[in-house]
């Protein structure tokens, strides 16, 4: 049924030329006006006299990546609207309820019935686009550019002009004024470098920040898919931490929906808790043990073992190989390439085994999901005006254009000094994202894999966002050694490797090391946020 059909009493104009396709096929009801194309200098008049701005674009792979110029030109002219799911719509405008998004017939309606009440006292609709549209201006944008293209020719004018006079080449040009100098060069727009970069900035100090990627937030990054659904492009990633100092610096830039998190795991035919606990045992074996009991059942299970020194170690010596070979063995071969014998006992350390019913797979303080998302968090951090953010960019490529005094590095150490040592070794991912047309996919928020699929888990989104939504987006996870790193591999050898790039970073002037790659830790988010803030503190003393 066409909006047509449902809303007789509206007028659907549509001005523009009919081209690629035969006008026959267009849809044709009493109430539809083609006006074909019409001058420039005609369309304010027609837009006077409009309700409602439709931006009706079909989904598919010619449109995915679009982003429509029309969305800020018809807020610019005071006109609710209301579009398909495109992606650079429903992120910023959908997102920040400036345009309402909609793909069904039924949808469009109400949100178009609903736009056209939208300025209101209340909602202040009108002067939030406004206050949105005057930040991307192409005033604003325009002047943007010219400060990056002049501050590149005042560079290579002056490297120019010190190389003519023998002066050092790296020294930054005396010609370039401040506007285009930075403090801080921080390569990195992921949770270490962010924090790093607002707290600096805070302060005064005047901060480039860099990332090879199209967006900000690294791995924690999130958008709308093509549906309308809020993901998590690099896999599921949840928010925890003990520590009240690292929640409160992240309050500042993200109100909080509290969230505990949840994992089952796919075992023998049966979905049980884990970290395994009471319920996990008695659904397992169909027993009915309490607390007690169960407590004596892991040490039934348990082999003693004289020196803990691997993951295996660890497992086996708390539960016994049975439940080792169930819920570890496989999951650890597929997530790591390397049997438990073979990885530290660190991989596996910080997985409990719980005696009650608690089927918390974290039990931190502190638990919650940013309510609007990571990447609209990340947005508020480096949204400062002594911040400048430069996306698509390694940092080698403008060090010379652009000097800035000194480095906060957030990259792969070994990369950083041209692999002298060798490459250290990741683990990495692929993601295999996919939306279903019914409003839940599966039993919990995570489901694990640890025997014979490919993948190690499948997590479907809507449970960590608690978005509401008709259809739900999930995503697998199949590990692979070759790719984006994303995991250090703890070997002996490895830390060896490690120490020598340590060495040299720690003796590197004016290059502070941050975060998992740089340090080659498995950090969580909220020790990548500690770490960061401690390494601030270390600069503001030197600065």
């Amino acid at each position: 049924m066409l909006i047509s059909e449902a809303r007789p009493d509206w007028h659907l104009v549509i001005i523009g030329p009919v081209v690629k396709i035969d006008p026959a096929n267009l849809p044709q009801h009493e109430n539809i006006h083609y006006l074909g194309g019409r001058d420039y200098k005609e369309l304010p008049a027609y837009l006077a006299g409009w309700d409602l701005a439709m931006l009706p674009f079909a989904r598919n792979e010619s449109t995915r990546f679009i982003s429509p110029t029309k969305t800020p030109e018809y807020l610019a002219a005071g006109k609710p609207v209301v579009s398909t799911s495109i992606r650079d719509v429903v992120r910023p405008y959908g997102e920040l309820k400036l345009v309402r998004i909609a793909d069904t017939v039924s949808e469009f309606v109400t949100a178009a019935e609903l736009a056209m009440q939208e300025d209101t006292p209340v909602s202040e609709w009108l002067s939030r686009v406004d206050v949105f549209l005057e930040k991307i201006s192409w005033d604003r944008t325009w002047a943007s550019m010219m400060k990056l293209i002049d501050s590149a020719i005042a560079a290579r004018d002056g490297e120019d002009k010190a190389n003519s006079t023998g002066a050092a080449g790296k020294q930054a040009p005396n010609i370039i004024t401040r506007d285009f100098v930075f403090d801080y060069l921080v390569v990195g727009a992921g949770f270490s470098g962010s924090v790093i970069a607002e707290r600096l900035a805070t302060q005064g100090k005047k901060v480039l920040v860099v990332d090879k990627r199209n967006h900000i937030g690294g791995n924690a990054y999130d958008h709308y898919d093509d549906h309308g659904v809020l993901v998590h492009k690099y896999g599921p990633h949840i928010f925890h931490t003990n520590s009240r100092e690292v929640f409160e610096y992240l309050s500042r830039f993200t109100q909080w929906r509290s969230y505990e998190h949840r994992v089952l795991a796919s075992v023998d035919g049966q979905l049980v808790p884990i970290p395994i606990n009471l319920d996990t045992i008695n659904k397992l074996y169909g027993m009915n043990l309490n607390s007690f009991e169960v407590e004596e059942f892991y040490k039934s299970l348990a082999e003693p073992v004289e020196y803990i020194r691997t993951s295996e170690d660890v497992v086996v010596s708390k539960v016994g190989r049975e439940l080792y070979e169930k819920f570890f063995r496989n999951y650890t071969r597929k997530q790591w390439g390397l049997d438990p014998s073979e990885l530290d006992k660190s991989v596996i350390a910080r997985i409990p085994t719980r005696t009650n019913r608690d089927d918390r797979y974290f039990t931190d303080t502190y638990q919650a999901m940013p309510l609007h998302g990571f990447t609209r968090m990340f947005e508020n951090m480096l949204n400062h005006p002594n911040i400048k953010v430069m996306l698509n960019t390694d940092y080698q490529e403008i060090q010379k254009a652009i000097p800035c005094c000194e480095m906060v590095y957030s990259g792969p150490v070994d990369e950083y000094f041209d692999y002298r040592y060798g490459k250290l070794p990741y683990r990495s991912l692929d993601f295999k994202h996919e939306t279903h047309n019914t409003s839940v996919f599966q039993k919990a928020p995570v489901i694990n894999y640890p025997n014979e699929q490919l993948y190690t888990r499948v997590t479907e989104f809507k449970y960590l966002t608690g978005q509401e939504h008709s259809k739900t987006s999930i995503v697998y996870e199949f590990p692979k050694a070759e790719g984006d790193p994303y995991y250090p591999v703890p070997r002996p050898e490895n830390n060896e490797m490690y120490k020598q790039y340590k060495a040299l970073s720690d003796t590197t002037p004016g290059v502070y090391f941050v975060g998992r790659l740089a340090t080659y830790k498995y950090y969580n988010m909220d020790q990548c946020v500690a770490q960061a803030l401690s390494v601030y503190k270390q600069i503001a003393v030197k600065a």
